[in-house]
């Protein structure tokens, strides 16, 4: 139907203000991502609302989304959540359905798997989640949640990183775990 919008479509003034909220961020954080204009990342944003909508919803949840990178052969702005702590709106949350759906007693209400499918974005992989931690200490007081192999998953567990002691670690719990320290990081590729 012409003229409703859909859930994924952001308002006109939204869609400014995050805009403006990125490009504040982007040229303040200009060792993220040496070499790349605003413009051309503005430009990507602007002609793809599905997109700046997961990004939206990645501010929404405290995940202060920056460029973190560009894939030459696809073209594509690659952002990560570069807030210094895993994002507040995502916390108390276990690894996916499968592991919520195995708790026999207090139940989170969410998943990191369900909420990121529903944002639209991708769990950072273990790579990335390093990758991230060249560009600044990230999680020195909380975790997140990385998209765990299906090897480990098979047998109940997720992954989970942050940093401590001036190092990243990488470390396990059983799927169904939740904790109010630990969220999840997104990636989105524009």
């Amino acid at each position: 139907m012409k003229g409703v919008k859909t859930k994924k479509e952001l308002s006109p003034e939204r869609r400014e203000e995050l805009l403006r909220t990125l490009e504040a961020r982007f040229e303040k954080n200009m060792n993220r991502h040496e070499g790349l204009e605003w413009a051309k990342v503005q430009a990507k944003l602007e002609a793809n609302a599905e997109k700046l909508s997961s990004l939206n919803e990645m501010e929404r949840t405290g995940g202060e989304p920056d460029v973190v990178g560009h894939d030459q052969k696809t073209g594509e702005y690659i952002f990560f959540d570069c807030s210094p702590e895993s994002p507040k709106g995502r916390t108390s949350v276990c690894y996916d359905r499968e592991g919520l759906e195995s708790r026999k007693e207090h139940k989170p209400k969410n998943t990191a798997m369900d909420m990121a499918a529903a944002m639209g974005i991708e769990l950072l992989t273990e790579e990335q989640y390093l990758e991230l931690q060249k560009l600044g200490n990230f999680d020195t007081k909380t975790s997140s949640w990385v998209k765990t192999p299906a090897d480990i998953r098979k047998l109940g567990g997720a992954l989970y990183c942050d940093r401590r002691y001036g190092r990243v670690f990488v470390g396990h719990n059983g799927a169904q775990s939740y904790y109010s320290a630990r969220a999840f990081r997104g990636s989105l590729r524009v």
